[in-house]
């Protein structure tokens, strides 16, 4: 076994983007640290999301050090800065988005437990405070990431991007 050759990793990845047909966006509810913003840009352009909304306090894919972290891949994301969460929730679900928050919150279900078919925003917020209340309000449904360890929670960019391959696993599994 050897690992691929540029070749072989575009022959690998055209084979999985045709397989791909669900649209994933995300919603950043103020996710302040340029860091987990770049992380979430290029986890999105990575696995395909389709669009980014970034609500009130979130980093701009443009600061230095958002882009240190995508590593210019936010050229391959489109991405709007939005006002507040209705704002986001209003644009996410005029362009035929089910909305998904993605929350250590009361009443959440396991992320895999949730139907992700079919056309969804995932929304992740603040690194401390999470979804803002009127965030949670707006959410068609919130699943959370089970956690067995000794931390009860995961940076937010980690979680987006754990949130980002559920999303996708479960489209690639109904399709084989």
């Amino acid at each position: 076994m050897k690992n691929l050759d540029p070749t072989g990793l575009k022959r690998l990845h055209r084979e999985w983007r045709r397989k791909t047909s669900q649209r994933v966006a995300m919603i950043l509810d103020s996710v302040q640290t340029p860091y987990n913003v770049g992380t979430i840009i290029r986890t999105s352009a990575a696995l395909g999301v389709d669009h980014l909304w970034l609500v009130g306090a979130t980093e701009s894919p443009t600061h230095a050090k958002t882009n240190k972290t995508a590593m210019g891949t936010q050229r391959y994301v489109e991405w709007t800065v939005v006002d507040g969460p209705v704002e986001a929730a209003a644009a996410a679900r005029d362009a035929g988005y089910r909305i998904i928050g993605v929350e250590l919150a009361e009443g959440a279900e396991p992320l895999y437990e949730i139907d992700l078919a079919g056309d969804v925003a995932l929304v992740v917020g603040h690194e401390d405070r999470g979804l803002s209340k009127e965030m949670l309000a707006l959410c068609d449904e919130i699943g959370y990431l089970p956690q067995v360890g000794k931390v009860g929670s995961l940076n937010v960019g980690v979680a987006a991007s754990i949130a980002i391959a559920e999303a996708r696993r479960q489209a690639w599994s109904a399709t084989t």
